[in-house]
């Protein structure tokens, strides 16, 4: 029950900090589940895959709500989405299998390298000038592959990189963050069963795992993820928002260091 306990309240604060920041959850669910798994006493050859599979199970949950609200406001450009998601899910299969192939040292320390780019792009958001069209069908095929692959690697929605990619071709904020999210669900699904295959009859594997998902992290999270993430969305209008951005970012820079510190240190010495 304690243990339970410990991912409803994950929850809480992956799903605040996805609404105040319109960042993908995983962002901040996969360093807290590694710190959690690390605690726990698993095995350091399964954690970290445990922790981006769990982290992409809550993701096909929360994204669907998240369709939903953007649909409502009809800003999901659905003609973009349907021409990404051919290479989102192939891209999103070999992420995984490329990530299930890798040491958890050597994922970890790039996931630290990522975390530390995203707090870049936080305090230096991507301004293009001029004026850019979206690519034709190749081009986005292409694109959708690479923000797949990426974003299956290290357990995230995408945000981090659809919402720069597209605001690159000068869709609007708001088109880009709501296609984002509908972007979000063919990552998670194609992402999480690939790592569920992966993982199938891992013998380090803890109770209470399917492949590379830990189902009491999975149950807990996406329990709270949602309601506080509708709390985060309304917080983010009454709060500074330059101050909140500057702040995480430092949180996810110092993270990110701590990763690449430990990680590479262990990938020298090994």
């Amino acid at each position: 029950m304690e243990i339970y306990a410990l991912y409803l309240c994950l929850g809480l604060v992956a799903g605040l900090i996805s609404g105040l920041f319109g960042l993908s959850g995983g962002v901040v669910i996969v360093p807290i589940l590694i710190f959690t798994f690390t605690a726990q006493g698993f095995s350091p050859d399964v954690l970290t895959h445990l922790a981006i599979g769990t982290s992409l199970a809550t993701i096909v949950v929360t994204s669907s709500s998240s369709i939903l609200a953007h649909q409502k406001r009809g800003a999901v450009l659905w003609p973009v989405v349907i021409w990404l998601t051919p290479g989102i899910i192939v891209g999103a299969a070999f992420g995984a299998i490329f990530a299930v192939s890798i040491g958890g040292p050597s994922l970890q320390l790039g996931f630290g390298v990522f975390l530390c780019l995203v707090a870049m792009t936080m305090v230096f958001p991507l301004q293009p000038d001029g004026v850019r069209t979206l690519p034709g069908v190749v081009g986005k095929s292409v694109m959708g592959a690479v923000i797949g692959f990426v974003s299956s690697i290290f357990g995230i929605g995408g945000g981090s990189l659809s919402v720069p990619g597209l605001s690159w071709f000068k869709v609007s904020m708001k088109n880009a963050v709501a296609t984002s999210a509908a972007c979000g669900l063919p990552i998670a699904v194609s992402g999480v069963v690939t790592y569920l295959i992966q993982g199938w009859g891992e013998v380090d594997l803890p109770a209470g795992a399917r492949g590379f998902v830990y189902l009491p992290a999975f149950i807990g999270i996406v329990c709270t993820s949602t309601f506080s993430a509708k709390w985060g969305a309304k917080l983010a209008h009454q709060l500074p928002a330059f101050i909140l951005r500057k702040g995480f970012s430092l949180l996810l820079l110092i993270i990110g260091a701590r990763f690449i510190w430990r990680n590479a240190g262990l990938i020298l010495l090994g």
